[in-house]
C-alpha cells in the first residue's frame, strides 16, 4: 500500500513530508524569512503552538503568547495563504519581510488576514519579530 502525503498547508505545493513537517519537527531549520513564515502558517493551520511560540522572538514571547496563538488557532480554519511581496530575508540575510494574505473562515464567514510580517535573525536562525496588519 502506498501512502498518499497531502499537499503542505502553506501552498509550496510538496508535500507536507517534504515541506513544513522537516521544520516542524526540529529536523532543519528556516533557510528565509519566507520559508519560516510558510511553516508558521502551516503550524497555525495545523494548531502547532509550540512550534509557533519557539519561533517568535524571545523579546515577544509574553507568559500568554503559546495560550493565546492556540485559543485563536482553534478558532478559525486556514485554507489558503497568499504571499503578496517579500523584502531580503535571505540566507545572508539578517533581517526579513513578507507581505502575505492569509486567507480562513470564521464562524461561517470568509476572511483574510492581510499582514506585513518583519523576522528576524536570532542565534542564527530565522525568527518573527512582529507584524503590521494591513487593510
Amino acid at each position: 500500500m502506498t501512502g498518499i502525503v497531502p499537499d503542505c498547508p502553506c501552498g509550496s505545493q510538496n508535500s507536507y513530508t517534504d515541506c513544513c513537517h522537516r521544520l516542524h519537527c526540529g529536523l532543519i531549520t528556516a533557510e528565509s524569512a519566507e520559508q519560516l513564515m510558510r511553516s508558521r502558517y502551516s503550524a497555525y493551520k495545523l494548531g502547532l503552538a509550540d512550534y509557533l511560540f519557539t519561533t517568535t522572538h524571545p523579546v515577544k514571547q509574553s507568559t500568554h503568547l503559546r495560550q493565546s496563538i492556540s485559543d485563536w488557532a482553534e478558532q478559525v480554519e486556514f485554507y489558503r495563504l497568499e504571499i503578496l511581496s517579500s523584502w531580503r530575508g535571505q540566507a545572508s540575510d539578517k533581517i526579513g519581510k513578507i507581505e502575505f494574505i492569509a486567507h480562513y473562515r470564521q464562524q461561517n464567514q470568509e476572511l483574510q488576514l492581510r499582514e506585513l510580517s518583519r523576522f528576524k535573525r536570532y542565534r542564527k536562525q530565522w525568527v518573527y519579530l512582529d507584524g503590521e496588519i494591513k487593510k
